[in-house]
């Protein structure tokens, strides 16, 4: 996908990019494949492949009639950005606030925050364990997303104690799991959401992403998150 191509499969969308803009996304792939070479940042560095997997692919959660581009979101685990730094770019007025536990990943982060001038955007060197517990943060985000790896449930754990009442939590996956799901709806309810919606989502080359979408219902109790490391070695059943 060219940046013309990316340009014109968003405007299909309803999302018109500016010169401004475009501009901000070709300093990101610049910067993104720059400091690629110094730390293990994204094994996807062909510069249509980014604008397709990693740009268009993280804006696909403003095709969902649950997402609003404005608001609070933050993004746990983010690694280079995604999806909340595409998001932002397409919807300045959003608030974001982007945790992650290796601390290159952050100063990668806040050079490519100013480089692009981004206002409003907040980043956090933490554990998610930790950042969930943390009463200025905890129950504060309107969306809260994940693109990550990790198994639905461990996800849930991580991400919903972050989530205000009647807001969101997006999990942002590659391909679509019933196993992986039905063993996360246990966890979805003792943490107080509920399961709103598991849809498709087609990219302009064909290839599908998976996004489940959970509102926020009731409180998470207090117990949760765990200690570090414990979502992941010991998930909810």
């Amino acid at each position: 996908m060219t940046p013309e191509e990316f340009q014109l499969e968003l405007s299909k969308q309803g999302i018109e990019l500016n010169d401004k803009q475009m501009e901000q996304f070709a300093a990101y792939f610049r910067l993104l494949v720059e400091w690629n070479q110094k730390m293990n940042l994204t094994a996807i560095t062909e510069h249509k492949e980014v604008y397709l997997k990693h740009f268009y692919d993280s804006i696909t959660l403003a095709f969902l009639d649950t997402f609003k581009p404005e608001g609070q979101l933050c993004d746990v685990g983010s690694g280079a950005g995604f999806p909340s730094l595409p998001l932002k770019i397409v919807f300045p007025d959003l608030e974001v606030t982007i945790v992650d536990s290796l601390k290159k990943r952050i100063t990668f982060l806040t050079t490519l925050v100013e480089e692009l001038q981004l206002d409003g955007v907040h980043l956090y060197h933490d554990r998610a364990e930790s950042f969930g517990k943390n009463s200025k943060f905890r129950e504060g985000f309107d969306f809260v997303t994940a693109r990550a790896v990790a198994r639905l449930n461990v996800l849930t754990e991580l991400c919903l104690p972050l989530v205000e009442k009647e807001g969101y939590f997006f999990a942002l996956k590659a391909a679509k799991s019933e196993e992986e799901l039905s063993e996360a709806k246990h966890a979805i309810a003792l943490l107080g959401g509920k399961l709103i919606n598991a849809e498709d989502v087609s990219l302009p080359n064909g290839d599908t992403r998976h996004i489940i979408t959970v509102q926020k219902k009731k409180e998470t109790p207090k117990k949760y998150p765990r200690k570090p490391g414990l979502p992941n070695k010991q998930p909810i059943k």
